[in-house]
């Protein structure tokens, strides 16, 4: 029988629900798997069902897992590209709808800035990596965007060829450094495009541009990821359906 959390502050389904995420987070269980049955775990770790599940409620509300009618309940993969769909137009001249080219331009290691540190709950000056990148449809420049790292994390990605990132960086994230994004939370701005930024995007330097800062959890909700992507305002667009 597995032994939970003895912290008694915390209800019994809470434990239980921190165990499981726990090993999603050390990929006991990868994305696409079936976890046990509710009768297994309650076997597992001495609880009742109703624990059981009321502990996978909360995972399926976070996203982590997926019940699937008559089938089980799986860990799930969210679809974070899908936020930027929201937002920005990314589609070929055909209307195609398109998963953007991605160019990593630079790639360095430093001294985490105080935002940085903040954002990631690391200790002031703690070595990060910065990833600066560009996302293009059919050649043409849609968003530049800044990415800091834990480098004692995500160390691995530092010996990469730039061509070998990919499109997608969660799934890299995962084969090569044994991370997994598993939530994010997304905050919306506006500003004037500088210099640098209308250059990246071909755009006129005091152009507005939309910013999207992503904060990114693994499945214990300790942050991993920090990014701020820019697009031109004259590409954005926003749909939400109110019930």
């Amino acid at each position: 029988m597995t032994t939970l959390s003895s912290d008694a502050r915390l209800p019994l389904y809470q434990r239980l629900r921190d165990h499981l995420a726990g090993r999603i987070a050390a990929q006991d269980w990868k994305a696409g798997d079936p976890i046990p049955s509710e009768t297994e775990l309650a076997d597992a770790h001495g609880v009742s069902i109703g624990t059981v599940r009321k502990a996978i409620d909360c995972l399926v509300a976070e996203g982590l897992l997926d019940r699937q009618q008559g089938r089980g309940t799986y860990v799930r993969r969210a679809r974070f590209n899908s936020s930027l769909f929201r937002f920005f137009r990314f589609q070929s001249e055909s209307g195609e709808r398109k998963v953007p080219e991605s160019r990593i331009l630079q790639r360095k290691v430093l001294p985490a800035p105080s935002a940085v540190a903040s954002a990631l709950r690391l200790a002031e000056r703690e070595p990060v990596i910065n990833l600066s990148r560009l996302r293009l449809i059919d050649g043409v420049p849609l968003l530049s965007e800044e990415i800091w790292l834990q480098r004692s994390r995500f160390a691995a990605i530092l010996d990469l060829d730039p061509g070998d990132f990919g499109d997608l960086l969660y799934p890299l994230y995962e084969a090569r450094c044994g991370q997994i994004v598993a939530s994010a939370d997304e905050t919306l701005t506006v500003e004037i495009a500088g210099a640098m930024q209308a250059r990246l995007l071909g755009r006129e330097p005091g152009e507005p541009v939309i910013v999207i800062e992503r904060l990114a959890f693994d499945p214990e909700r300790r942050p991993i990821e920090w990014r701020r992507s820019r697009g031109p305002a004259d590409r954005f667009r926003y749909h939400a359906e109110i019930r």
